[in-house]
């Protein structure tokens, strides 16, 4: 037996090639790392695998060891015989780890795996961790991933031993481009599937597998093609085991522990039980040859297959763009490839040929199926953008909604069905339903959008139309204000949401809706079209303040033929001041609430007894309370009330107070144009003048050149009044009149005598000389005065 301690490792022969156990060996090496004192904080961890795969090397790596590897420049051979056991460097707690010998070796032959059974069973038994060293490229086989083994040890283990939680981490070597979250499943799969068929004792028969093993996968690259890689990844490994045995350590909740003083004697028992049971005799020498060879057929068939020209060009295809024929073409190729391997299997063990050719047409498929997956990816987001286009240039074409819909569904899930049955690969059964669901449930999606896109667009003109139609004409009648003003706005919201409902249910037509669905769109309409007028109506009453002024404005200042008022002193100012009002107290009344319902209320009258004669029962001192101190009206819904009984009296006093300057301005016009009109004399003065001037009289009758001097004065007063403009100076009071012409009146005189000279000059240029007669001069002298006057009344 051999023991080395070189490099700070301490390892011993555990177990010779020939099945004997080192008990010597063993005392020593526990001696020699002091596992006695450990007492349970210790661990050991495993590897197995096949022959030459390196497990030697992963363990010197990943653990400082140093058992003996093999030499590549000398060919695969064996290189660890039996169990070897070491000590690893570096890593707390203590750990140990044991080196097996390869499966499937040459040296021990095709009939022996005996010793390969009862060492992986040993290895379970006893180790906390076990590592199965496996290449990527043998995941999904049989013997090469030790399925077989693994079934058989785990048959015996429950029979010969009380199971102990162990760690099953799986070691995938020189691992490749699939993705390690690919290989993953496969492997948990076919553990839970061994488990799943080993016959287990009655108290264990619904025992889950998690119950005893802790299944992990780890990938590592090429040791000899990206050596660098692979250290780092073991560096990276090495890691996780550090501190192993605490909780949530890969042998966190391992049980059963043995004592570390008693390892040896533990072990040494366990291998004497396995050694003494026959259940872990080999099969027979023609099956283990199927087999091996069979195995390495598939191998060779599987990779010629992914290195096809017509596969290679098939699968870059199918990511850009659907391919013509791409399952004839691909279920050929597959077909050549197990046609194959069937020409090179021909002569084996039938049984073991066919489960190696499943194995293999499940690789294939496993191998294309993205591709068949992409493929109808491609298929159904072709399909999906032609139906678009086509839907939508059916829709242009004016076709109802419905029959468009149905008719282009149809045609292009039909295209869909045609396109995936020249996809069909013959040796798979895969059902494309659920790429066929996924395209139904897009066209479907695309289908509800552009729908609720139309009706929305629908809605939208048909509320359009009747924002249109009612919103001015509503405003219109409000403005004007008058007993049939509601009464012609629901007329008016019938006519128009009739009119509107009438075009909505046709354009529905179209969509073949439920009924309840129609009803609830129409009934949505129907409230868009009172919602219009109540919104324009508390627009309006927003407004009331100023359309009560600009009434109260149109009847006072303007008359019945809508010409503006002059104040001459004969108009009733107090009857149009009232007519006024009462038309803006209207105006109130029609607009305190809304009335798109044929119901009668007192709003009107109430106003009218407490607002028309301005509070005249309480000015009487009537002990009764102010109808209008509320917030709500009675009869009327707070929903219909837009002006409160409280809001209106505060209006109403603010219109009163904002519109007695007009009334004032009013009445002091009429008085200035009373006080202009009267400048004549009273009667008995005029009588009084007709009695005492009878003699002036008599005396302008004896000599008529007095009534020529007077009517020249005349005629110069009248020019002084016209320019002076003396009635419209006295308008606004005696004083403010007097001052102003006082400061008028020389320039004015000035300017009628150059005026007059000015006439005088071009009328003795333009006629010949001569001496006029008196009444010649006199007769000019009046033209030219009367030339003056018209001439100032044209300034």
């Amino acid at each position: 037996m051999l023991s080395d301690k070189s490099d700070g490792c301490c390892s011993t022969h555990l177990i010779d090639g020939d099945g004997v156990f080192n008990v010597a060996g063993v005392e020593n090496f526990i001696k020699e790392v002091k596992l006695a004192d450990c007492g349970l904080s210790y661990a050991i961890v495993s590897i197995m695998g096949p022959q030459s795969s390196g497990k030697s090397t992963l363990l010197n790596h990943l653990f400082g060891t140093n058992f003996r590897e093999m030499d590549a420049y000398k060919g695969r051979s064996q290189t660890t015989k039996g169990i070897w056991m070491a000590r690893c460097v570096g890593i707390e707690p203590c750990t140990l780890v044991m080196d097996l010998e390869g499966t499937d070796g040459r040296e021990r032959g095709e009939d022996d795996t005996t010793f390969e059974k009862q060492s992986a069973l040993f290895a379970l038994a006893v180790s906390d961790i076990v590592l199965i060293n496996m290449w990527c490229h043998d995941i999904g086989r049989e013997q090469a991933a030790n399925k077989p083994l693994l079934k058989t040890v785990f048959q015996v283990m429950m029979r010969l031993f009380s199971p102990r939680k162990t760690t099953l981490m799986f070691v995938i070597r020189d691992k490749t481009r699939t993705p390690l979250e690919n290989l993953e499943p496969v492997l948990r799969e076919d553990i839970q599937k061994i488990w799943d068929s080993v016959p287990k004792p009655q108290a264990h028969e619904e025992t889950p597998l998690s119950e005893f093993f802790n299944v992990e996968v780890v990938a590592l690259s090429s040791y000899e093609e990206k050596e660098e890689q692979f250290k780092e990844q073991v560096a990276s490994l090495r890691q996780q085991f550090f501190h192993s045995i605490a909780p949530g350590g890969l042998a966190g909740d391992r049980r059963g522990v043995v004592p570390a003083s008693g390892f040896s004697f533990s072990a040494q028992h366990m291998w004497e039980v396995i050694k003494e049971n026959r259940d872990l005799d080999l099969p027979a020498h023609k099956v283990m040859v199927a087999t091996v060879r069979c195995e390495e057929i598939a191998h060779e068939k599987y990779d010629s297959f992914t290195a096809n020209e017509g596969w290679c060009q098939l699968k870059e295809a199918v990511q850009s763009h659907p391919v013509g024929g791409f399952g004839k073409k691909l279920s050929s190729i597959l077909n050549t490839c197990l046609s194959e391997y069937d020409a090179e299997a021909t002569f084996f063990d039938e049984g073991v040929r066919s489960t190696k050719r499943k194995q293999l047409e499940e690789k294939l498929l496993q191998l294309v199926q993205p591709a068949y997956q992409s493929m109808l990816g491609r298929i159904r987001s072709d399909t999906l953008e032609r139906f678009k286009e086509a839907f939508d240039k059916e829709l242009k074409g004016g076709i109802g909604f419905a029959m468009a819909a149905h008719e282009c569904t149809v045609s292009f899930m039909s295209q869909f069905d045609e396109e995936c049955a020249d996809a069909v690969i013959d040796q798979a059964k895969w059902d494309s339903s659920r790429v066929r669901d996924k395209l139904k449930r897009d066209i479907d999606a695309h289908i509800a959008e552009i729908r609720t896109a139309k009706l929305a667009e629908v809605t939208t003109l048909y509320e359009t139309k009747l924002n249109d139609a009612l919103a001015g004409p509503v405003e219109g009648l409000l403005d004007g204000a008058a007993d049939d003003t509601w009464p012609a706005i629901r007329k008016l919201l019938q006519r128009e949401t009739d009119s509107a409902l009438a075009g909505f249910s046709a354009s529905l037509s179209g969509f073949e809706m439920d009924e309840q669905t129609r009803e609830n769109m129409v009934l949505r309409l129907k409230d868009y079209a009172r919602g219009v007028v109540e919104v324009k109506a508390k627009e309006e009453a927003g407004r009331v303040l100023i359309r009560m002024k600009d009434r109260f404005s149109m009847l006072f200042s303007y008359d019945s033929d809508s010409m503006p008022r002059v104040w001459t002193g004969k108009e009733n100012i107090r009857a149009i001041t009232k007519t006024a009002r009462s038309a803006s107290l209207k105006l109130l009344s029609v607009m305190a609430a809304i009335r798109l319902e044929d119901e009668r209320d007192s709003i009107e009258n109430t106003l009218a007894v407490a607002l028309s004669d301005g509070g005249a029962s309480t000015k009487k001192g009537i002990a009764s309370l102010d109808p209008l101190a509320s917030s709500t009206w009675n009869e009327v819904s707070a929903s219909k009330t837009l002006i409160t009984p409280i809001q209106c009296k505060s209006l109403w006093k603010q219109f009163n107070t904002e519109t007695e300057y007009i009334v004032t301005q009013a009445i002091a016009a009429q008085e200035a144009s009373r006080r202009n009109n009267n400048w004549l004399p009273p009667p008995w003065a005029v009588v009084a003048l007709l009695i005492l001037g009878f003699n002036e009289f008599m005396t302008l009758l004896r000599n008529p050149l007095y009534l020529g001097v007077i009517f020249v004065a005349f005629l110069l007063v009248k020019a002084l009044w016209v320019q002076l403009d003396i009635s419209g100076e006295f308008r606004n009071g005696a004083l403010p009149g007097l001052l102003s012409l006082s400061t008028k009146f020389l320039p004015t005189v000035t300017n009628l005598l150059r005026r007059l000279a000015e006439a005088g000059q071009r009328k003795v240029n333009n006629e010949p000389q001569h001496n006029p007669t008196p009444a010649s001069k006199s007769f000019h002298g009046t033209i030219a005065s009367s030339e003056v006057t018209s001439e100032n009344r044209g300034e």
